[in-house]
């Protein structure tokens, strides 16, 4: 692999596109890229979707938004203007691995995955053994000489989002309780816990704790799967209002703790430092 020299590295990005869970995990890599170059511009490329997941983060100086239903991949040649010192795709699929290559970086870090190692020229094996996705991302920057001094998640809350919570803790009469958060939602049906089984955990929890328990949803099919799980429970929980994202953390931070599916919510739990424990169905936990 090629050594790279930090005081010739002016200008960074980190391309993670997709979800919202995923991309949260990729925040790790950003403080220690920080650390490590620091007077570096580094900017973070990511999708609509995750967009408040990155917005605001204090290690990034800008954040570029990929939106596949405007932008053809010509317009992305404006990436290769910005000239790009290095470039580290932490997605690594087709097109994450094409906006790599069109950057013309000279450092153009990535998993070298079958029809795409072209982008990189330093090119990342995955670890044989089983590891934690922020490692996996921390990897890359392993490989190219770095040294890593934090390995946690993080995602910037701002004010509007932490009044909104303060005003349903108020509203709710829930400050100086234990509030339990439920996520029964997730992407994916295969990895989504029974809606009926939250609610009987529910019920158990809140008789054996004295707890209040909230709903999480995000979609209108989890709200509708939020409803059932009232209807079903003995002591109703709170269903809360709609959500973004950092109203969703400063919720999240404020309850005792978290028992989700696998699924973003619980990957921001995780980084606004309240316990969770994740429920998954048939895929790799420690991935």
């Amino acid at each position: 692999m090629p050594q790279i020299s930090k005081e010739k590295i002016n200008k960074i990005l980190v391309v993670k596109l997709r979800a919202i869970g995923d991309v949260l995990l990729s925040t790790a890599v950003l403080k220690n890229l920080r650390y490590n170059f620091p007077n570096a511009k580094i900017d973070f490329l990511t999708e609509p979707p995750a967009k408040e997941i990155v917005d605001g983060n204090p290690f990034i100086d800008e954040l570029i938004i990929f939106e596949r239903e405007k932008n053809n991949l010509i317009k992305f040649w404006e990436l290769r203007k910005r000239k790009y010192d290095l470039v580290i795709d932490l997605f690594c699929n087709p097109r994450s691995a094409l906006l790599t290559f069109i950057t013309g970086a000279k450092y153009r870090v990535g998993y070298a995955f079958r029809g795409r190692s072209y982008a990189y020229n330093v090119k990342l094996k995955p670890r044989k053994e089983v590891h934690h996705n922020v490692e996996f991302n921390l990897d890359a920057l392993r490989a190219i000489g770095l040294e890593i001094i934090d390995k946690e998640i993080y995602i910037q809350l701002n004010e509007e989002a932490e009044k909104f919570a303060e005003k349903f803790w108020k509203e709710n009469n829930l400050n100086g309780k234990m509030v339990i958060a439920l996520n029964p939602s997730g992407t994916w049906e295969t990895k989504r816990w029974g809606i009926e089984k939250f609610a009987k955990l529910g019920d158990i929890i809140a008789k054996n704790f004295n707890a209040k328990i909230l709903i999480l949803w995000g979609n209108q099919k989890e709200l509708e799967d939020a409803q059932k799980i009232f209807s079903i429970m003995e002591e109703k929980p709170l269903i809360p209002p709609k959500t973004n994202l950092k109203q969703l953390a400063s919720i999240l931070k404020r309850c005792s703790f978290t028992i989700s599916n696998d699924s973003g919510p619980m990957h921001i739990s995780t980084a606004v430092g309240t316990p969770t424990l994740g429920i998954y169905g048939p895929t790799n936990p420690y991935a």
